[in-house]
């Protein structure tokens, strides 16, 4: 047995519904692939229709009793899972590599970041209060009661299976709501394993239940026009979302959409240049590059391009690929062929217009699906690898001469999810935070994501905010009680 297939041993491969570990209807089940060789190293049950219908009655049942519970209670049992997700984080971290590829480092610091939810959550959890005020006119008291949402459908993606997850279902769990996950098929056993720690946890059988499918649209549809679930909460592609919110229109559901980005990196002349590239090289290749806040353009102000370009690409040439459970790997595989040759064919195109690699910019041999570190100068301006997102590790280098210049390039795009910016003039930096369209802004930091801070973006990028306070809002609905006032 393969080192990945024994760290995917250590994963349930059963569907979650209702506090039972059990087969999909008809028995259906598929294979889970290690990026790093392509083979298979587990089988899923393969959830259906039947089975989304029954999870949502499982969610519905238990959702009165769990929204009933005192929030300490909540919390205390949130605060578990975050003790049993830190315990076990060695295991979750090589079972995360096993199914997506990437790095053991990056694998440990999702690990980390994705337990941080239920601690943040178990946190907020007793903070879902209202507030009473009095009407201008004095006529009346207002009272605002924050109420659980409902039944939750959470549809999570592969790139980060592990925090995805524990984003949604921490706030969820700690505002009262039961939830139905649908992992990504490429990356379920993560989310099975957390799935089994909120068992352990405490978490009553029904408020957490997972359906691993290969058949997204045949299994998510039902229980979006099943009137007992009552939000969707999405992190995937653009395209997938506008779909989703199509179809969870015909049910008027709360909505909160996590989307597609294409994060521009600004470094201006003033910049402390080794900590811009060092966070270049943050924002980059941060899971190889498959990550929505990757920055995928670089726009560096003329005087310094050519000294960080050289610098960078030196940077970038001395990671080294390889498989993610080898512990001297910097970059990991691509998720699967596809996601390779995607990239494969946006650096091609830009090489054929005339851009120049300094470092990468062909694939790697298999088996697995490898892409090295690239980084490009001469990009034509509309190449495509400017326009789309990469979820890869090629990074093209433009230069800029102005600060309107610079802002114009980074806005031009329909995503608006974040936006990276080094200076050393705090005044210009302030000053671009309110002329970025992005939902976020990492201020001369290539990392800023923190459950303690309001993750979403803006334009294509999505609705709502998950993490902070703002993360448990999206699960209460606010309700206003009008009291005739008395004095």
């Amino acid at each position: 047995m393969t080192a990945a297939a024994t760290a995917a041993a250590t994963a349930p491969t059963d569907l979650l519904v209702d506090g039972t570990w059990r087969a999909a209807s008809g028995g259906r089940r598929f294979a889970v692939h290690d990026p790093s060789t392509g083979e298979p190293i587990a089988e899923v049950s393969d959830a259906t229709a039947d089975d989304a219908r029954a999870a949502v009655s499982a969610a519905h049942r238990a959702g009165p009793a769990w929204a009933a519970r005192p929030p300490r209670e909540r919390a205390e049992t949130l605060r578990r899972v975050y003790e049993l997700m830190t315990g076990e984080a060695s295991r979750l971290a090589r079972l995360i590599v096993a199914e997506s590829g990437k790095a053991l480092a990056d694998a440990r610091a999702e690990v980390s970041y994705a337990a941080e939810f239920f601690r943040w959550y178990a946190e907020e959890a007793v903070r879902g209060a209202g507030e009473m005020s009095r009407a201008p006119g004095g006529e009346r008291r207002i009272l605002v009661l924050h109420r659980p949402v409902g039944v939750c459908l959470l549809i999570t993606p592969w790139n980060f299976p592990a925090a995805m997850a524990t984003r949604k279902i921490a706030p969820a769990l700690a505002a009262g709501c039961p939830v139905v996950l649908k992992p990504a098929a490429l990356t379920p056993l993560t989310a099975l394993a957390i799935a089994e720690l909120t068992e352990r946890a405490g978490v009553p059988p029904g408020v957490v239940n997972v359906l691993p499918t290969r058949d997204p649209s045949g299994v998510v549809g039902p229980m979006l026009a099943d009137p007992r679930v009552r939000k969707l909460s999405f992190t995937g592609g653009t395209a997938t979302g506008r779909t989703l919110l199509e179809q969870a229109a015909g049910q008027i559901l709360n909505c909160s959409m996590e989307l597609g980005g294409n994060a521009p990196f600004l470094v201006f002349a003033d910049a402390d240049l080794d900590a811009a590239i060092d966070g270049a090289l943050a924002a980059k290749m941060r899971n190889g590059g498959q990550a929505c806040t990757a920055a995928n353009r670089f726009y560096v102000q003329r005087p310094v391009y050519d000294e960080f370009v050289t610098r960078f690409a030196e940077a970038m040439s001395r990671l080294r690929v390889g498989p993610g459970l080898d512990e001297k790997t910097d970059v990991g595989p691509l998720v699967n062929a596809a996601a390779r040759d995607k990239v494969a064919a946006l650096v091609q195109e830009a090489l054929d217009g005339g851009a120049r690699a300094l470092v990468g910019g062909h694939p790697l041999e298999g088996p697995g699906y490898f892409y090295p570190p690239t980084v490009l100068t001469g990009v034509p301006a509309d190449a495509r690898v400017l326009h789309e997102e990469i979820f890869g590790p090629v990074a093209p280098v433009l230069p800029f001469d102005t600060e309107d210049e610079a802002v114009a390039a980074a806005n031009h795009t329909e995503y608006g999810l974040i936006a990276y910016l080094y200076t050393s003039d705090l005044h210009r930096g302030l000053r671009l935070t309110q002329r970025l369209e992005t939902g976020m802004i990492g201020l001369n930091q290539g990392v800023i994501s923190d459950p303690a801070a309001p993750f979403g973006g803006v334009k294509q990028s999505g609705l709502g905010r998950e993490g902070g306070h703002h993360g448990l809002l999206d699960y209460l609905e606010p309700v206003y009680v009008g009291i005739a006032d008395p004095l």
